[in-house]
């Protein structure tokens, strides 16, 4: 008989399975586990990691959703184009509160929805510029601050094969933020991390780069209750056809750890020396 709940993580030719997600996890840190979920926009999250969100509330590991765009650019008919944004403010609310989520974790960043590409980087902030902190504006302030901030051990983002120019934009500018809180760079978005989190990524339009390094497998209420959850964002028509993927694919979710690979010169010596012949001793 299948089990309930499953977790399966290959590590190279290895397989590690599990009942929970301690078990099968990089580097568990029991009471301390914390996880941040980077959503481009309001959607996205619950899209790639309804089930996870659930799975994390069953294992009492608190869950942070950054939504990093306003949802501006959302409106699927007229009469919604002024107020779109908060009409998708209040469809988040729903959402991510109906899976367990607490209002407060519930975190808009206020960054214009498909105009993200000004925003890269960081810069001192104008009177009228959004998603200002600490006197500057831009994405990288914005992760950097809330990185800081909330200090989460694991954190998940759309994978950076999505055709979203808005989420290939997060994917660059939140992997480039996790060097910059973790180092001592702009003291006034607060204390650096003392150890960086671990990242993975989820997939909501396209499918991963690379084959994925866990599944995740839950109890049939699991899933009612993701597409329950993303049944909240009633304005948002297009996306109809994700939702009957995820109902196709049944209680499962798949993500990819990443690994960063710094430059270490020393690794590529041996590959530039003259080979020796090979002498046999007599």
């Amino acid at each position: 008989m299948q089990e309930e709940f499953g977790f399966v993580r290959l590590v190279g030719d290895e397989r590690r399975t599990g009942s929970k997600l301690a078990e099968v996890s990089r580097h568990w840190q029991g009471k301390k586990e914390r996880f941040m979920i980077i959503s481009p926009h309001d959607d996205d999250a619950v899209l790639g990691a309804g089930l996870l969100i659930q799975l994390a509330k069953r294992e009492n590991v608190p869950v942070y959703i950054l939504i990093v765009t306003d949802g501006s650019m959302g409106y699927c008919s007229a009469e919604e184009k002024n107020n779109i944004a908060e009409i998708r403010r209040n469809e988040s609310l729903e959402c991510y509160q109906s899976l367990g989520i607490p209002k407060q974790n519930i975190i808009w960043l206020g960054f214009a929805d498909c105009q993200l590409n000004e925003y890269r980087g960081r810069r001192t902030a104008e009177p009228k510029s959004l998603a200002e902190i600490r006197g500057y504006t831009g994405l990288q302030n914005s992760f950097t601050y809330h990185l800081r901030k909330i200090k989460p051990t694991q954190c998940f983002l759309p994978t950076s094969n999505d055709l979203h120019p808005d989420h290939r934009i997060i994917y660059d500018e939140f992997l480039i933020s996790l060097f910059h809180a973790a180092g001592n760079i702009w003291p006034e978005l607060g204390k650096p991390l003392s150890n960086a989190p671990y990242v993975n990524t989820f997939a909501v339009y396209c499918d991963f780069n690379a084959t994925p390094t866990l599944r995740m497998r839950a109890p049939m209420s699991y899933l009612e209750n993701k597409l329950k959850a993303i049944s909240a964002f009633r304005s948002q028509k297009q996306i109809s056809s994700l939702i009957e993927n995820v109902r196709h694919c049944g209680p499962e979710e798949y993500i990819r750890a990443i690994d960063f690979k710094l430059y270490h010169p020393a690794k590529y010596h041996n590959q530039f020396e003259e080979k020796k012949p090979f002498k046999m001793l007599r």
